[in-house]
């Protein structure tokens, strides 16, 4: 199986303007550029997207475990935040950390963290990602 997304970019890297595509029509030349990047201006990032990803993949990977272990979630609610930091010669990724709420009735605590670090390590995303990638975990009553 392979997916697809695009980019296209026209201009410099401070004046430039980009969009982003990807197959499934989620994304269709939606905005990026230099502003939306380190400015917070509208528009979205790479690093936004790649949490995005992480968060999405972690949740999918998260609930086939906690099937295998008996278990389904209510809810689960990733939220990954991405550090984008200034280096020698660039930026770089340097970490991505997960935050999970979680609601599962008659949840095992030991099988459910189990679950967790399981799907942190196995899903496809986490797989590609070189950056060091933490999480914390709640499970709600």
């Amino acid at each position: 199986m392979k997916k697809t997304a695009s980019a296209h970019w026209e201009g410099g890297i401070k004046d430039g303007k980009g969009m982003l595509s990807t197959q499934s029509g989620a994304l269709s030349d939606h905005p990026y550029g230099f502003n939306s990047r380190f400015e917070d201006k509208p528009g979205s990032n790479p690093e936004e997207l790649i949490g995005a990803a992480l968060a999405g993949c972690f949740s999918m990977a998260l609930s086939k475990e906690l099937g295998d272990a008996g278990m389904t979630a209510e809810s689960l609610d990733t939220k990954a935040e991405v550090t984008l930091d200034q280096v020698e010669g660039g930026f770089s990724i340097s970490a991505v950390h997960l935050s999970l709420r979680a609601k599962i009735a008659g949840a095992d605590r030991e099988a459910f963290e189990t679950a967790v670090e399981t799907a942190k390590k196995g899903c496809p995303v986490s797989k590609v990602l070189r950056a060091e990638i933490t999480l914390d975990a709640v499970l709600e009553d």
